[in-house]
């Protein structure tokens, strides 16, 4: 018997090892956590329970038979967020480069359909070279069952993507079916083809940060919707951001209690509208000032900055926020701001979280460019979004609200 359990820590300790010392030494010499060092930050002390640490690949062809490592480079179990529960994947990039194989894909599916059965949060930290080129199409494969479960946990459950390393290929559209992405800075990149290949092609000579790093997508795309320093803030930001969302449709946000009372006045928001029509004022100042303790958490504050979305408590409860932001563009709607206002809008509605909407709209941003881009049919989707959603909203005129755009704004 213990020479059984001695076996079994050896066992155990190998895998806690990934891709070995060297490799460790080399992932930390980029800045970087490796895998399990993440969820040690990210949740609870104590609180991981790990699944499937001994799965491996059953490639045999070249030469990987001769190369395997237990756990397969996915870190896969669940654990604790300020005592609530949440599923877990944290891809290895000590492990062949983090590359998905049908095992590693294996892994990934069995703790959300599990997050999906139970109603839990899915947590998932990206950091991959995109599909093992050695199992073709079972990799593929792999990946085609990954995205079937982001579909169907869609609405269902809180799906959030922690990229943190590079996520190219195929890799990048499961993160693209989450509800909410985040990178860092200067180490994360997601792509669908990578600078070698779009040289090939087009010939344009891109770097990999300028073709999607961090602040590409924070800035330009707005695929990602938030981008932090290093692990340690992106991670401890995320345990913040979990703390917002109810864990299913089923359930309501927690409720934090707080000594920020429900009728306490203010009286600096008499004057933060200015007399001048024309005049700006930053819309952030009245959120900041609405929500308990001042404490909100904003998404995409990068991207169409004409509309600002993101999370808050009143008297203890999530709300969602939307608002126009006089300082850009006048507070018009364009096409990105109707495309980021709709998605957050539908995220409120499925888990139940109630939207107050700050309106001060002059109206839709005029141009070819927003008419060839088809503004028609990108304002309807945040129409549409306001018009579905059957949680509690409540709209606030702060000024004005002008033509479509007043439909169009709650």
């Amino acid at each position: 018997m213990q020479k059984m359990l001695e076996e079994l820590e050896k066992r155990r300790k190998a895998a806690r090892l990934g891709g070995g010392e060297r490799r460790i030494e080399a992932q930390h010499g980029k800045g970087k956590l490796t895998a399990r060092e993440r969820l040690d930050v990210l949740l609870d002390p104590g609180s991981f329970e790990e699944l499937d640490m001994f799965v491996e690949h059953r490639s045999t062809d070249f030469g990987m038979e001769s190369q395997k490592i237990p756990g397969d480079g996915v870190v896969t179990g669940h654990g604790t967020i300020a005592g609530r529960l949440v599923y877990v994947f944290s891809q290895d990039f000590t492990v062949f480069g983090g590359a998905l194989s049908g095992m590693h894909a294996a892994k990934i599916c069995k703790v959300m359909d599990i997050a999906l059965k139970v109603g839990a949060p899915v947590l998932g930290l990206n950091d991959s070279g995109g599909a093992r080129i050695q199992e073709g199409v079972d990799s593929l494969a792999g990946y085609a069952d990954v995205f079937q479960r982001n579909v169907m946990a869609s609405g269902v459950i809180p799906q959030i993507s922690m990229v943190m390393g590079p996520c190219a290929g195929g890799a990048v559209y499961s993160p693209a079916m989450t509800d909410f992405i985040f990178m860092v800075k200067d180490s994360s990149y997601m792509f669908v083809t990578g600078p070698d290949v779009v040289k090939t092609v087009t010939h344009e000579t891109v770097t990999q940060e300028e073709l999607g790093g961090a602040l590409t997508h924070t800035q330009r795309s707005g695929v990602s919707d938030l981008a932090f320093e290093n692990d340690v803030e992106a991670l401890l930001q995320l345990r913040r951001f979990v703390d917002f969302l109810p864990s299913s449709n089923r359930e309501k946000a927690p409720i934090r209690p707080t000594l920020d009372p429900v009728d306490r006045d203010d009286a600096s928001l008499d004057t933060l509208v200015p007399d001048n029509p024309n005049k700006p004022y930053d819309i952030k100042e009245l959120i900041l000032k609405v929500v308990d303790e001042g404490d909100f958490f904003e998404l995409s504050p990068e991207w169409a900055g004409n509309i600002v979305v993101g999370f808050g408590r009143m008297g203890g409860k999530t709300v969602g926020f939307v608002a126009n932001q006089p300082m850009v563009l006048a507070g018009c709607l364009d096409i990105d701001s109707a495309r980021k206002g709709a998605r957050f809008v539908r995220f409120c509605d499925a888990f139940n979280i109630p939207i107050v909407t700050f309106v001060d709209v002059p109206g839709f941003l005029p141009g070819t460019a927003q008419e060839y881009g088809a503004i028609i049919k990108h304002g309807a989707k945040l129409l549409y979004a306001y018009a579905e959603a059957t949680v509690p909203k409540v709209t606030v005129i702060t000024r004005k609200a002008y033509g479509g755009a007043y439909d169009v704004m709650a």
